[in-house]
């Protein structure tokens, strides 16, 4: 009995000679996931990435039999994110830069209905292009308050209609489209990464600037507190540590000389006192006699 033969199309040979040789070049090799990304926004953040990565749409198969094909190991492990609706990046950039790349070259999209709102969506106050007829009734629906300017409808006051975590409504949405509100953000979402030069695979990458960024000063704040406490010198903690030698040499003076602690002035006390000068200063600028003689009996 004869061998079964299969035919492999050259197409396909060329794509697994070309997905083999991509691997073998770049830095990085990355999964990212695509899903619900429209054709036409999926051309335009690709156009965007054009100098920093080539980014390929294999079927899954074919993209295992590369990776599969690749002696390391570690590399191999990428195949756990390999799944539907999945494009492969290949960059010189390190997986992280990559990662904030894509995040950053996200493109509005417009609402459907269905969707949680990622925050409150207004439709603001002032002119559309919107003309008389339906839109009228529709916005009225959504409680919107219309008047008509120069043939178009304009919105009398802005209006939410749809709050944060909530469900957006047919209507909502239709009428976000009709204005042009596109209050989501739609992009390539990192997986996974293969970094070649550190030889290491990343199966989670999360970038959250803000996080991070809040993060780096909070533990900003603990490192230079500990530093003026332990006495460190540096150029960022100088004026604290001056400031806290002058309060002690304040303290040791009085301690030398007898003079007693400044009291402290409860917080309630110090409110209560801004309060009565504030509501005092008219009277001490209609009796300035009165001050003098009271200034006077202090003096002799």
């Amino acid at each position: 009995m004869k061998p079964k033969i299969t035919h492999v199309s050259k197409k396909k040979i060329d794509s697994v000679k070309e997905l083999s040789k991509l691997l073998g070049e770049k830095r990085t090799i990355m999964v990212a996931s695509i899903k619900n990304i429209p054709a036409s926004q999926f051309q335009e953040i690709s156009k965007k990435l054009r100098e920093k990565a080539v980014i390929k749409v294999p079927k899954k198969s074919l993209i295992n039999r590369v990776i599969d094909s690749s002696k390391n190991e570690e590399l191999k492990k990428l195949k756990e994110k390999v799944g539907d609706s999945i494009a492969i990046i290949f960059s010189e950039l390190d997986p992280f830069e990559l990662a904030s790349d894509l995040l950053e070259n996200k493109s509005s999209a417009k609402a459907k209905p269905g969707p949680i709102a990622p925050e409150d969506i207004e439709i603001p106050a002032g002119p559309t292009d919107l003309p008389p007829g339906p839109a009228i009734s529709e916005l009225g629906a959504l409680g919107v308050q219309v008047q008509m300017e120069k043939g178009k409808i304009s919105i009398k006051q802005a209006k939410v209609i749809a709050k944060e975590g909530e469900k957006i409504s047919k209507g909502a949405a239709e009428m976000m489209g009709k204005l042009e509100i596109m209050p989501f953000k739609i992009g390539f979402i990192p997986l996974s990464a293969f970094d070649g030069e550190e030889k290491k695979v990343y199966l989670e990458i999360n970038i959250d600037k803000e996080g991070a960024l809040e993060e780096l000063k909070q533990s900003f704040s603990k490192a230079l507190a500990l530093a003026v406490d332990l006495g460190y010198s540096s150029e960022g903690t100088i004026k604290f540590l001056l400031g806290k030698a002058a309060a002690q040499e304040a303290k040791l003076t009085r301690i030398a000389t007898g003079e007693p602690e400044p009291e402290a002035v409860p917080a309630q006390e110090t409110e209560v006192q801004g309060a009565n000068a504030a509501g005092h200063e008219e009277e001490k600028k209609e009796e300035p006699a009165n001050s003098a003689e009271g200034l006077a009996s202090l003096f002799g």
